[in-house]
């Protein structure tokens, strides 16, 4: 009932719903690395902190970022992972 047009809208909302929270994992981690890279881009342990972003460890991003200044690191903290729950 409906037709194509319901079937094809169904299958949208589907995907985008099985698909969310990766999509805003995605996004967190971007604007997490963007921002890293502006503002703490010459900061000691920032490539091994970007490969621990982008391969979403936790532990080891906070360990690695906890020397830089509170600010930066607090914020970047919250950006890549304020939308998830603690490991």
């Amino acid at each position: 009932p409906g037709g194509a047009s319901v079937a094809l809208r169904k299958l949208v909302e589907e995907a985008r719903r099985a698909n969310g929270d990766l999509d805003r994992a995605r996004a967190a981690r971007d604007a997490a690395y963007r921002f890293m890279s502006v503002m703490a881009g010459n900061l000691a342990g920032f490539e091994e902190a970007s490969r621990a972003l982008f391969a979403d460890d936790r532990r080891r991003f906070v360990g690695l970022v906890a020397g830089w200044p509170d600010d930066i690191r607090d914020h970047v903290v919250k950006l890549a992972f304020s939308d998830r729950a603690e490991p």
